[in-house]
């Protein structure tokens, strides 16, 4: 009867045992589910709604603005994806570094043939295995899941920065690819009209050959330069999706603010710095990563002492009773774990090494990109004023040709002047937008707009919904 206890027990032990679910993953499947993202999906509005501490006006948005389309892109992004899912493993991993170990048991049954008679001649024998783990063994395996599983949480703020560096770049090159698309097309007209004068001055002996075929090439090189913003604009479209994470058809009608690339902010070089070399993501990993390090040579320097197995039995021998307590542990006489303490040591200088490698990395594109960025805002104050007296001259020159003083060959190319120190200042522009992009990049955190979220950055309601199905 004791023997069918102990089954039942067993049984009922397994019953609650995990099974095994599978899930197949159709390529099929998974680029339709792709291609079904949208902006103006509910959850998403949802998303944004919780994130952003209010309610939007209207949806779906008549417009989005980089920060709304930064929210879009941490929704769906699949690299965001990888980041929480690796996240997830690590969590699992501080679970498993938990647990006890079990104990064990052992049934056995003899029967000796050549019992004498009125003697049973059956042998019951029924033995636990405790186990004890000695020296804070489980406490240290706990202690650098944590660290690893912090590690990899804060990888995902890195990540996220990555999508977010991504979305700028590609809104940059469609907003200013828009930009010069305009200035040129001012460009195209007035050279039109430049190229129509010169052809009609020619043709009363009042120009040259050589200045109507120089303004022809001058339309056909602007021709050719409005062509290529064309191509660059449809680009950046397409990139925008990948950026995203959606299909190009999500983002095909959307229009979008360029307000955040307007602004050329002021902040104390000093403060940033401080701020990023404490706060960084990555280095903050790489320190969670050396503490995993320093809790692992705990553990190694623990396993010196073995863990102990206690062991009671009892054993039903031909109708005698008998109890007995055993102790046994792995004697430490060939080996003191050694080498597993020194692969732990060298992995902790490796750990120390590297969290000083990405320090001094961050330190060096900080100070590289506070150069920069300083130095390209000189370059656009220098291009504003040239643009400031250049309008000025035009202004004159417009005042001297309404007056009958100048002639109209005079004013446009005058304006040509000018549409062309307006290309110059858009590339500068464009350059300290690059440049304050790079800052970000090197503080890896938003310096004109708000700091990504916490939770929108680790939590991802669409993720869940989607292995709920």
């Amino acid at each position: 009867m004791k023997i069918i206890a102990i089954s039942y027990l067993v049984v009922v032990l397994l019953s609650s045992c995990a099974s095994f679910e599978p899930q197949p993953l159709s390529p099929a499947d998974t680029i339709a589910s792709y291609e079904s993202r949208t902006l103006d999906n509910p959850d998403l509005q949802a998303f944004i709604q919780k994130n952003i501490k209010h309610e939007l006006p209207t949806w779906p948005l008549p417009q989005w603005d980089f920060d709304l389309l930064t929210l879009a892109a941490l929704y769906y992004h699949p690299d965001l994806d990888v980041a929480r899912a690796k996240w997830d493993v690590a969590q699992a991993g501080v679970a498993t570094a938990g647990m006890r170990p079990n104990p064990g048991i052992n049934v056995n049954a003899q029967r000796n043939a050549d019992a004498p008679g009125g003697i049973s001649p059956w042998t019951l024998g029924l033995n636990l295995g405790i186990p004890i783990v000695t020296a804070g063994k489980r406490g240290y395996r706990i202690d650098q899941a944590h660290y690893l599983s912090e590690a990899v949480r804060l990888a995902i703020a890195s990540t996220a920065w990555h999508v977010r560096s991504r979305l700028r770049n590609t809104l940059l090159d469609l907003y200013f690819a828009r930009q010069i698309q305009t200035v040129l097309l001012q460009q195209q007209n007035l050279q039109q009209n430049n190229v129509a004068l010169l052809e009609h001055r020619l043709a009363f002996g009042m120009a040259s050959q050589p200045e109507v075929t120089q303004a022809r090439i001058a339309l056909h090189q602007t021709a050719l330069a409005f062509n290529e913003t064309l191509k660059l604009q449809a680009e950046a479209r397409a990139k925008l999706a990948s950026a995203l994470g959606v299909s190009s058809k999500a983002t095909d009608n959307i229009s979008i603010s360029w307000d955040t690339f307007t602004s050329i902010p002021e902040f104390p070089a000093g403060d940033v710095r401080q701020q990023a070399l404490l706060s960084r993501p990555d280095i903050l990993s790489a320190l969670a990563e050396y503490a995993a390090s320093q809790s692992a040579l705990q553990l190694e320097i623990a396993r010196q002492y073995p863990d102990l197995n206690l062991g009671p039995g009892y054993t039903w021998d031909a109708g005698a009773r008998i109890w007995s307590l055993g102790l046994s542990l792995t004697l430490p006489i060939f080996n003191q774990n050694q080498g597993p303490i020194a692969e732990a040591k060298a992995h902790r200088l490796q750990a120390m090494a590297n969290f000083n490698a990405t320090q001094a990395r961050a330190l060096g594109e900080i100070d590289t990109a506070l150069t920069g960025y300083q130095s390209i805002q000189t370059k656009l104050a220098a291009a504003d004023v040239l643009l400031a007296e250049q309008n000025k001259q035009l202004q004159n020159i417009k005042a001297s040709f309404k007056a009958g003083t100048t002639d109209k060959v005079a004013l446009l190319g005058t304006q040509l002047e000018m549409s062309q120190i307006e290309l110059s200042r858009i590339d500068v522009l464009a350059k300290t937008q690059q440049a304050l992009g790079a800052l970000e990049d090197a503080v890896q955190r938003p310096l004109i707009a708000p700091a990504l979220l916490q939770d929108a950055v680790q939590e991802n309601p669409r993720q869940t919904k989607e292995n709920n199905k």
